[in-house]
């Protein structure tokens, strides 16, 4: 062979190399490389079901966000049905399946009664959060060691109704891989420690072991979501990371959309994680 390569070119993620070989002809060598995902937003819409909640009244009417929401370019909905119901109730949950057009991402606690509802409602994603009826947010991610045996059951019955798994966890090596043999399709990694970081270092050491965390999911076969705490500034880091498929974001939506109105409140997002 007279030269390393002759020529290369890529389209599409795909390479040609043209080798020139000692007998006068050229050998092509194709390769291919997977593209990266175009990062997605899926909106939470727990907090305008909040709102509602406090006056147990009929408005605001999550329903209705949903729809704005996906008419602003949002690619998913998220709802979190708790077994306390403080916020999503059955029936918004029955009433989004049949509404929405894009992606219905049921968060839930592992618990059987959840999972009867996942099974009947059958929506887009189930991704399997940690809960505690005293926290006012999802603190920290769900322990997969801890609890491998009953996510591995659910996730397999789950996956026999053709419904695909998530589950929302810390940047953590062993916690990632763990996530992969109980079965799960989907990882989601917990952004918060990033997102409440005190400091400028803190906050690079908490990107560092997110994208170290993304990196391991994929090179064993897990697609990657992010989410929890993210807002119009820290989200902008992330979007510099490979490999993150899509992003979930409410609360800072939300309150946005308070001041600005909902539809440019996604409008701004949407486009901040593509730029």
């Amino acid at each position: 062979m007279n030269e390393e390569i002759a020529i290369s070119f890529q389209r599409s993620g795909i390479f040609l190399f043209l080798l020139p070989m000692a007998d006068g002809l050229s050998l092509l060598l194709i390769a291919f490389q997977e593209e990266e995902p175009v990062p997605k937003l899926s909106v939470n819409i727990d907090h305008v079901a909040t709102l509602r909640q406090a006056r147990r009244g009929k408005h605001p009417d999550p329903i209705g966000a949903a729809v704005i929401a996906e008419l602003a370019g949002a690619d998913g909905i998220i709802v979190h049905l708790r077994e306390d119901r403080r916020h999503i109730q059955d029936r918004d949950l029955e009433l989004l399946r049949k509404v929405i057009k894009t992606k219905l991402n049921l968060e839930m606690a592992n618990a059987e009664e959840i999972m009867q509802i996942a099974l009947k409602v059958k929506p887009d994603l189930v991704t399997f959060v940690p809960e505690r009826r005293a926290e006012l947010t999802t603190e920290g991610g769900l322990d997969v060691l801890a609890n491998r045996n009953s996510l591995r059951k659910n996730i397999s019955r789950l996956k026999k109704a053709g419904i695909p798994s998530s589950l929302f966890i810390d940047p953590d090596s062993l916690q990632v891989k763990a996530s992969k043999q109980v079965g799960a399709q989907f990882v989601e990694i917990h952004t918060g420690k990033y997102c409440d970081a005190p400091d400028e270092e803190s906050r690079r050491k908490e990107l560092q072991r997110i994208a170290r965390a993304i990196q391991q999911a994929r090179r064993i076969g897990l697609r990657v979501n992010v989410g929890h705490g993210l807002d119009y500034q820290n989200v902008c880091p992330l979007t510099d990371i490979p490999g993150i498929e899509e992003y979930s974001i409410g609360h800072s939506i939300i309150s946005r959309a308070v001041l600005l109105g909902l539809e440019r409140a996604v409008r701004e997002m949407k486009s901040l994680i593509q730029s």
